[in-house]
């Protein structure tokens, strides 16, 4: 409080100061840092009043004009668009300052584009994440009509199978994986609307890509490794060593372990309630994972009113979402001196340990959550070392010349 007393706030944003600070208070900011967003207010509002502009004209090019202004006086802090993104969303909040305007839309292939969106957000039932990956579709159609009219009747399974050719030669296999997802999804929706006579979603061709372990699956001592770098000392150690426990030794998937709140724990009962793919299931809580958990929770979390279970160790704290889990792993890796992997090789180090301690493919698929035995084939990897015991001695006899 004594430093936000020390930040003198005039002009138009002065009756919004006490707000202001106290919601930077409220979300977790230093005091410091609170005084630093005060000090960038008290010069906002300094420029709007030298320009006679209210509150109500901050719009986003007055704010992009102002950044402009600080980086003319040879400012080199706090001149980007994200450091006034604190103090135009509260502003925005309280409805003094207008939104965003959201881009227009332009061209042919932009309504239709936004037809599609709503398509997968709204019949699909798709989260935005999820359509995201539908990249190739602005690409496809961009390439076959530019930015003109859509011919979409003219489509035909030629032109799917030329865009493909063009994009296999400057693509990765990944990559080019994401454009067909994208463009299947793209071809569906204009067979369904009626804007192509052919269903030509089946024109594209399969990338061809083998299964292969090009990513290493971590033993169990590279595992403990990992748990090991984690500064128990240290919240974000609590933090990083409980989500490396769960990935490992329950095997969820990323995006399972962002999700996860604080009413999924069932402490009573030992188990945890976990959001897959397609249905919601129940896990046992292990002993080592409960420890773990409730240490995180008793001395590594911030206070926040987020209700999800992993947060950012850094205010302000909301939820850590699934490239955060999987930057948590990474970072591991790099401290404990292991090859570099993401949050999705621990489930299939979860599924092989699984399978060499003589679980069966039904029980690994019960515990991943998987509607078909043949996906938890792909996870539940034979382990070579084991391999070895099979192998018979080479015969050696002295009696052949």
């Amino acid at each position: 409080m004594g430093k936000r007393a020390r930040v003198l706030i005039g002009g138009p944003l002065a009756v919004f100061a006490d707000g202001f600070g106290g919601e930077l208070e409220r979300l977790g900011y230093s005091a410091s840092t609170t005084e630093e967003q005060l000090r960038l207010m008290a010069q906002l509002s300094r420029w709007l009043d030298d320009r006679g502009l209210e509150v109500g004209e901050l719009t986003a090019a007055r704010a992009e004009e102002f950044l402009v202004y600080r980086r003319a006086c040879g400012r080199t802090h706090r001149c980007s668009p994200r450091a006034l993104a604190a103090v135009l969303g509260f502003l925005r909040e309280l409805g003094v300052v207008p939104a965003p305007a959201p881009a227009p839309i332009v061209t042919a292939t932009d309504w239709l584009l936004a037809a599609f969106e709503q398509y997968l957000l709204g019949e699909r039932g798709l989260a935005r994440a999820r359509w995201r990956a539908t990249g190739g579709s602005r690409l496809f159609l961009t390439s076959r009509f530019g930015d003109g009219e859509l011919g979409l009747e003219r489509l035909t399974a030629a032109d799917v199978s030329a865009f493909m050719l063009e994009e296999s030669a400057c693509r990765s296999t990944g990559s080019l994986s994401t454009v067909v997802t994208g463009l299947r999804a793209l071809l569906r929706f204009l067979y369904l609307r009626g804007h192509t006579p052919l269903a030509l979603a089946a024109a594209v061709p399969a990338v061809a890509q083998r299964r292969s372990d090009s990513a290493p699956i971590l033993s169990r001592n590279e595992v403990q490794l990992l748990l090991a770098s984690c500064d128990l000392g240290r919240a974000i150690g609590r933090r990083d060593h409980a989500i490396v426990t769960m990935l490992a030794r329950l095997g969820l998937r990323a995006g399972e372990l962002a999700g996860l709140r604080l009413e999924d724990i069932d402490w009573r009962a030992g188990e945890l309630a976990v959001d897959g793919k397609s249905v919601r299931g129940r896990l046992p809580l292990p002993v080592d994972v409960g420890r773990a958990l409730a240490d995180y929770l008793r001395h590594g979390r911030p206070a926040s009113e987020s209700r999800h279970v992993f947060i950012h160790a850094r205010a302000p704290y909301g939820p850590l979402g699934r490239c955060g889990i999987s930057h948590v792993v990474q970072y591991a890796c790099r401290r404990a001196g292991v090859a570099e992997v993401r949050a999705h090789r621990l489930r299939h180090g979860a599924a092989t340990q699984m399978h060499r301690e003589g679980a069966g493919l039904v029980e690994i698929g019960q515990v991943l959550r998987h509607r078909r035995l043949f996906t938890t084939t792909i996870y539940a990897r034979t382990d070579p070392e084991a391999l070895t015991d099979l192998v018979r001695p080479w015969p050696t006899g002295g009696g052949a010349s």
